[in-house]
């Protein structure tokens, strides 16, 4: 039977249970509950109508990383976790920072790259530092993060649209005579689509300088979420919908090569 935190993950974020599966079975819970935590960040924004309410829900997060423990069904576990050295409060403190953008929109096209880094990649840090990579081995795996975290963008448009809410980079939409607000208006205007390609350009680039390095094969499970991005930056703007068996058997090959 799964923990909670397993079973939220595996309902929210069906991406990182997958590859969650493929850690070694005494370190899998602490990714389970570092990705259910990060469930709950990318909620704090999505869940309000006002920029400040986010805030405040991140500091809540922030105090629990900080040493206040508190009876949650995932605060409860991160606390735990902590305390025990499964997961590192730096790490979670790094997610909570980068996660502050989503309070106002994204300026520029560097910005995006940092918030992407802050997030998707420090996910992927604090998984692999979980599952006892060497600090060596963090840039890459930031990359490789980051990447899926730029694949995720380019996927939720229209979703995050109906939310009311764009992270693309407004510098990179005004080339193309286009604002976030337009973006939020119209997510399906065919200007989009060379932002879209630019920004999936990016994203490659992070997974080809990622892809570079050798990680060992107990500290892979943090690299494949790297996986789907391999292969839905190469379908830009493809809205969310359920991985198929191609990208479950992608997941599985590049768990037993241990290349992403």
């Amino acid at each position: 039977m799964l923990s909670r935190p397993g079973e939220i993950v595996r309902r929210h974020d069906p991406d990182r249970f997958l590859t969650a599966l493929f850690a070694p079975p005494n370190r899998r819970e602490a990714l389970f509950v570092l990705y259910a935590v990060n469930h709950e960040l990318a909620r704090a924004r999505a869940a309000v109508s006002e920029p400040m309410m986010a805030l405040i829900r991140l500091q809540w997060w922030r105090e629990l990383a900080e040493g206040a423990r508190r009876r949650h069904e995932i605060a409860g576990p991160l606390g735990e976790a902590i305390d025990a050295g499964r997961l590192s409060a730096a790490d979670v403190l790094a997610m909570i920072d980068g996660r502050e953008a989503e309070a106002d929109g994204i300026a520029t096209l560097e910005d995006w790259r940092g918030y992407l880094m802050a997030t998707a990649g420090g996910v992927a840090v604090a998984a692999s530092r979980a599952l006892g990579a060497t600090e060596e081995m963090h840039g890459a795996l930031r990359l490789l993060g980051a990447a899926y975290g730029a694949s995720g963008v380019l996927r939720s448009v229209p979703a995050l649209a109906a939310q009311g809410r764009c992270m693309l980079p407004e510098d990179v939409l005004s080339e193309q005579g286009l604002s976030a607000g337009d973006a939020v208006t119209s997510p399906g205007d065919p200007r989009l689509r060379p932002v879209l390609d630019r920004l999936a350009a990016e994203g490659r680039g992070m997974l080809a300088e990622g892809r570079r390095a050798r990680l060992p094969r107990w500290v892979i499970a943090a690299a494949l979420p790297a996986v789907f991005a391999r292969r839905d930056l190469a379908r830009p703007g493809r809205s969310v919908e359920a991985r198929g068996i191609g990208d479950r058997l992608a997941v599985l090959m590049a768990s037993v090569l241990g290349r992403v």
